[in-house]
């Protein structure tokens, strides 16, 4: 075929021997097969914000660390400049999740670099040696639908493991490869500890795989994993191999009062020491 605009830098640089074919074409991405290292991958080629109609929410973005600070108050102001970086850093984080993902042993493509807004990973096949359908795209058994839920659950699970929640879950965004499932599309990824969204985004990434599967095996509609899973997390309990039972009961144990007070007031102090920490730095900085 011919080759896409984006790609040919790659081609030219030899980071990949020919383009065989676009896969798909998304509203962030479009995808081609491509052959590198003399094996059939995958090039994500990133569209330009301009282009792109998913919305880089702030729920998103929460937690998201950033080590410059005049790239910080260049985002924060949403200057050309800052807009530019924020930019660069929303693509970046798929990147990044896909990294630490597949190190941390959960079930998605292998990164092999980022180059110009290219991502190159790992082209995931059925059992044929043929691109992997969506769940989306198949009919499951009433067995296959809880042994898929349950694979699924133990990947969210790494997941949350690795500090990580996908945030946009779904039947459309599951690969089914000749071992079973893989999770794609993690630009909207967030950081488990440090957005206050987290568990809400999780319980919902849950409760939509639950809806799915559910249609297949209706009884894992009674399931609860979401708040089981994100209740471990809180406990400091939940590791990879955690046993769950997709029950959840809410505890009837009071609250400490007191101690609830002296949480709020030293993360107060902190907030003011942030504050004034920040207030110093920009008077350095000018």
């Amino acid at each position: 075929m011919k080759v896409p605009k984006r790609l040919q830098p790659l081609l030219d640089d030899g980071l990949i021997e020919s383009v065989e074919s676009q896969l798909m074409s998304g509203k962030e991405a479009q995808v081609y097969v491509v052959r590198a290292g003399g094996e059939l991958r995958c090039a994500k080629v990133f569209k330009e914000a301009r282009q792109r109609s998913f919305k880089q929410a702030v729920q998103y973005q929460e937690g998201r660390k950033d080590r410059n600070s005049r790239r910080s108050r260049a985002m924060a102001k949403k200057t050309r400049y800052g807009q530019k970086e924020q930019e660069q850093a929303w693509l970046n984080a798929e990147v990044d999740a896909l990294y630490r993902l597949a190190e941390a042993g959960v079930r998605v493509p292998r990164p092999h670099g980022f180059v110009d807004g290219v991502l190159l990973m790992e082209r995931i096949a059925d059992a044929e040696g043929l691109v992997a359908p969506r769940l989306d795209d198949v009919v499951l058994e009433a067995d296959q639908a809880r042994d898929y839920h349950a694979r699924v659950m133990r990947e969210v699970v790494r997941m949350l493991c690795a500090g990580l929640v996908h945030g946009d879950l779904s039947e459309f965004n599951v690969l089914l490869d000749a071992e079973g499932p893989v999770i794609i599309d993690l630009p909207q990824a967030v950081d488990a500890a440090g957005n206050n969204s987290a568990g809400m985004l999780l319980r919902r990434d849950v409760d939509t795989m639950r809806g799915y599967f559910g249609r297949f095996a209706p009884e894992l509609l009674a399931s609860d994993y979401g708040r089981e899973i994100w209740a471990l997390y809180e406990a400091g309990e939940l590791h990879p191999d955690s046993p769950l039972s997709g029950t959840f009961e809410e505890s009837s144990q009071g609250v400490d009062v007191d101690d609830l007070l002296a949480v709020i007031d030293d993360a107060r102090e902190e907030e003011a020491e942030r504050l004034a920490a920040l207030v110093e730095r920009d008077a350095d900085d000018a």
